[in-house]
């Protein structure tokens, strides 16, 4: 009976570990995996060329490096109310300079996929089949984000 209460200890030993180094791996990315994430992201809607690639990584890299610090800051307490606003000022100014680096139909691709994050869509889910009965959603443009949506006179 006491070898078998060891058996079951040590077993919670082991599985306790495990678990604690598996949450120890499950940190935040660097700056660089995610410039490497966007970067590869791009490139597959995009079609970047390899100076694109390299601007547009020093670009995403700034930016995650920059933000990382704010959320650091953020999360030891010390974080100011003008932070929130510098964390957007750093995502709205990647995103011109990126905008700035593309070509023609880059462009156009490119606001798409901005419109697709802002609104919380993928990939995955345009490529997922509606079911009968259901409604097509229909997408804006980043300007409906920007204003309140048109009053219906039929229900003035």
């Amino acid at each position: 009976m006491f070898k078998m209460k060891r058996i079951i200890f040590l077993f919670l030993m082991v599985f306790g570990l495990i678990n604690l180094v598996n949450a120890q791996q499950n940190k935040m990315p660097t700056p660089d995996e995610i410039a490497k994430k966007n970067v590869e992201d791009l490139d597959k809607r995009l079609k970047l060329n390899d100076t694109q690639k390299s601007v547009i990584y020093r670009f995403t890299f700034n930016q995650a490096k920059e933000q990382a610090d704010l959320i650091k800051r953020q999360q030891a307490g010390n974080s100011r109310e003008e932070d929130v606003d510098k964390f957007y000022k750093l995502q709205n100014e990647t995103s011109k300079n990126i905008r700035n680096v593309l070509k023609g139909e880059q462009q156009t691709e490119y606001d798409r996929v901005i419109e697709e994050r802002l609104s919380g869509k993928s990939n995955k889910d345009k490529k997922k089949k509606k079911k009968k009965g259901e409604e097509e959603e229909v997408e804006s443009d980043i300007k409906g984000l920007l204003s309140a949506p048109p009053l219906d006179p039929q229900k003035q």
